[in-house]
């Protein structure tokens, strides 16, 4: 195999004459894209050697618009946003949920039933993360108590509850947001 020995002049197209002027170098500047601009408002945060930084909280899910009228016509197209009073009781949903959520952690059922249940980039998520510990190993019976429910938005539910798996508690939490007439969980934090 052979190789010309100088392969740039191939590709730069035919030789200048010897003794013909050179053609002029010039400058083309090229924009390249960048990341986006921050908020320069942002604090700075100080990174301590030998200490993990806090994760920053997630951004607060978008919030209904009470000025929309509450039946949707035939041109709204995608997710509606649902009421308060058009929701079951955000209790019950949630500890279905964790209960659904924690046994399909724990191999007892598929993580495809829990896929209506929640957003689909929670779902990607759910399907990809590494599970805790201690939800796939031993046969201990997992049970959920203490749900506690807070609504600080309407439409909008915050479920928390202690899982108990072989004599040790966990704490489990989730966002749960009123679309289309049903809860779905849009955040869920498993500890």
């Amino acid at each position: 195999m052979t190789a010309p020995t100088h392969p740039a002049a191939s590709l730069q197209g035919p030789a200048p004459a010897p003794g013909s002027p050179r053609p002029r170098l010039h400058l083309v500047v090229v924009p390249t894209p960048g990341p986006p601009l921050t908020d320069e408002r942002e604090p700075v945060r100080l990174l301590v050697p030998g200490r993990t930084p806090r994760r920053p909280a997630p951004p607060p899910g978008p919030r209904p618009r009470l000025d929309l009228p509450a039946v949707a016509t035939e041109a709204d197209f995608g997710p509606a946003w649902s009421r308060r009073a058009d929701l079951p009781d955000p209790q019950v949903v949630g500890r279905r949920l964790l209960t659904l959520t924690l046994e399909a952690f724990a191999g007892r059922r598929s993580v495809g039933q829990i896929q209506p249940l929640v957003s689909p980039p929670l779902f990607t998520a759910l399907s990809e993360r590494r599970r805790p510990r201690w939800c796939t190993e031993g046969t201990a019976p997992l049970l959920i108590s203490s749900v506690r429910v807070c609504e600080p938005v309407d439409g909008v539910a915050e479920v928390s509850a202690v899982a108990r798996r072989g004599g040790r508690a966990h704490a489990v939490a989730a966002r749960l947001e009123g679309i289309d007439g049903r809860w779905r969980c849009t955040a869920l934090q498993i500890g």
